[in-house]
């Protein structure tokens, strides 16, 4: 009887074991480490690897300011009062916010920070990063070096074929749009939020060779050019499409063609491994949040830089306008489908509104938003590191507040 407690007490112990060894071999021991170690991801995970210092301009444009910090802090009411807080500060606190920066016709209205953070702190992009990957497609076709949005997947990265020849279908555009029908685990742990060790987020933020695992592992699910599919893959995938085309890291094209141009502050882009050195292009572009507001400013007149055209301004409207020609029914309903939608761009969202206005905006995981707003010319970063009590949608509700 003892022998049959003491085996059924061992049994989770031996599974866990066993679960760990399958991924170690599957995945590799330092995704494992890095698995249990990190568990889920948060805006410091930059710390624990291993950056590429991206250098910004020798003299940087400056916004001016007159704040009014009880119009900006008016705006953000509604979310205060549902969250259950008295004042904006403790909702700040409690959200986890970061950093809060309002900017409209290029003056600051707004610029404070929040829990520990400073106009001088490095704040983690998450998916905001995929707007800067899509950029730099665009800079690479003004360059020459990529044709267009129309060229396949495997012009650039031919040995795909061997191992599916539906690589050969895709198309630069399809992983733009998350259309490109790439396979994409995202189960949980039965009763819990919590992604399985195989969900493919964590697989690709954990990866110590992103590289391989895009050369020999990732396959299609289904076939290119159909439903919408958020998937980190893709992102992946344009980045090394333009190493491959630049034959730069994605760091060095970047601060060729954006942040010694036009940025304040230096950046960081965290890469997998010293061995694999590959950025880890879906999320882990680290800079700081007024440079954010300057990204926003480039998108929000159409890639023009005080008289210089940084990006050109058909690749700022394909990236960030609703594409009408593509069908609705190829979205989760939770898009919606009315006059007042969400839409996908070229790796940014967009909202449209019934009075036919629209915003976009670059967005990430924890509460990271540059958030446009065109026909007011405004621009809202926000930063933090929570989504308890802050969500995406928050920026839309004030922007409809806005006179």
């Amino acid at each position: 009887m003892k022998r049959t407690i003491k085996i059924i007490a061992l049994t989770p112990f031996v599974l866990l074991i066993l679960i760990l060894a399958i991924l170690s071999v599957k995945y590799s021991p330092v995704y494992v480490y890095r698995l249990i170690t990190q568990n889920v991801a948060d805006v410091y995970d930059y710390q624990l690897y291993e950056n590429r210092t991206i250098n910004g301009a020798e003299s940087a444009f400056e916004f001016t300011k007159s704040h009014d910090k009880e119009y900006v802090e008016g705006l953000f009411q509604d979310r205060v009062s549902h969250s259950g807080f008295k004042t904006f500060d403790e909702w700040a606190e409690k959200s986890q916010t970061t950093a809060l920066i309002f900017i409209r016709k290029d003056t600051i209205l707004y610029e404070k920070y929040f829990n520990g953070f400073n106009r001088d702190s490095y704040f983690h992009s998450q998916s905001m990063a995929k707007s800067f990957i899509s950029f730099l497609i665009g800079a690479a076709i003004d360059d020459g070096l990529i044709t267009s949005v129309d060229d396949k997947l495997t012009k650039y990265i031919p040995e795909l074929l061997k191992r599916d020849t539906r690589f050969g279908k895709i198309t630069i555009e399809h992983l733009l749009e998350m259309r490109s029908g790439l396979e994409y685990n995202t189960s949980y742990i039965p009763g819990t939020y919590i992604h399985a060790p195989w969900h493919d987020e964590a697989v690709g933020y954990y990866h110590p060779n992103v590289r391989k695992l895009l050369l020999k592992k990732v396959k299609i699910a289904t076939e290119p050019g159909g439903n919408f599919q958020y998937c980190n893959y893709n992102t992946s995938y344009l980045g090394l499409i333009i190493e491959r085309a630049t034959k730069k890291s994605v760091s060095e094209y970047l601060e060729e063609k954006l942040w010694s141009r036009i940025m304040e502050y230096d950046a960081l882009f965290s890469f997998d491994s010293k061995k694999s050195g590959f950025e880890y292009m879906p999320s882990r572009l680290i800079a700081r949040a007024i440079d954010y507001a300057r990204f926003g400013r480039l998108f929000l007149y159409e890639g023009n830089w005080n008289e210089n055209q940084i990006i050109s301004k058909n690749w700022v409207l394909q990236s960030t306008r609703e594409n009408k020609a593509i069908p609705r029914n190829i979205y989760p309903d939770w898009f919606g489908d009315g006059c007042k939608k969400i839409y996908y761009g070229y790796q940014w969202w967009g909202h449209s509104n019934c009075d036919s206005t629209f915003q976009f905006a670059a967005s990430g995981n924890l509460g990271q938003n540059i958030y446009v707003i065109p026909d007011k010319e405004i621009i809202i970063v926000h930063c933090g590191n929570s989504l308890e009590h802050y969500g995406d949608f928050d920026l839309w509700h004030v922007a409809e507040q806005l006179d």
